[in-house]
């Protein structure tokens, strides 16, 4: 978790808005692969790699933003 704490939050964000919705026409891929894994047709696994990747940074953006949350209580 120290080096979570290191990475500055602005970087985290900006990385999670543009891998999160990259490519941003039609559809980012994150919105197809999770549609695909409701639906339950994510079965390749270039698919689960492509939502792994695309999910990691708003993960840990997500990840970092509780930390800060509970530090500050």
């Amino acid at each position: 978790m120290a080096l979570l704490d290191k990475i500055p939050l602005m970087y985290l964000v900006i990385g999670a808005i543009f891998l999160g919705l990259a490519p941003f026409f039609p559809e980012p891929h994150l919105v197809e692969k999770t549609r695909m894994l409701i639906n339950g047709t994510l079965t390749k696994p270039i698919d689960m790699f492509d939502m792994a990747w695309h999910a990691f940074l708003p993960i840990l953006l997500i990840v970092k933003l509780v930390r800060i949350a509970l530090m500050n209580n």
